[in-house]
């Protein structure tokens, strides 16, 4: 089996979105990631404000990092974002997930700015196949 490190990277080598978003990542552990991007001008809306995908599709990419880190193959059966902050251009984005306890298919991503200000908390659940990552 690979280690979390290897899954997450064999995972973004393919994710051309994640590519396209900019996503760096910040730390892989087992059940556990952070990753960070950076609001382009083609991120934003109307408003000139990031578009609410974009903290939407960071969050996810954290959550499938971070399941699939534990080993199994995963897929998300649900998922869904509560935003708290506007999110302006330039601004940096991380998101952090855990695996709320372990053995659950329950995850928590909260998504912060570069102030440290909560912008927005995404909770996921995943759906673990049976197969290894090889």
């Amino acid at each position: 089996m690979l280690s979390p490190e290897k899954i997450v990277y064999k995972m973004m080598s393919n994710d051309l979105f994640s590519k396209w978003l900019g996503i760096e990542i910040i730390s892989i552990k087992k059940g556990y990631c952070k990753l960070s991007s950076t609001i382009s001008k083609e991120m934003t809306n109307g408003f000139n404000l990031a578009h609410g995908g974009i903290c939407y599709s960071l969050a996810d990419s954290c959550f499938a990092f971070t399941a699939n880190s534990i080993g199994k193959i995963s897929l998300t059966k649900s998922a869904e974002i509560r935003y708290l902050k506007k999110v302006e251009l330039k601004d940096i984005i991380f998101a952090e997930c855990k695996q709320n306890q372990k053995n659950s298919s329950l995850f928590t991503v909260n998504i912060f700015n570069q102030k440290k200000e909560e912008i927005a908390l995404f909770k996921g659940i995943a759906h673990f196949t049976n197969k290894d990552w090889l």
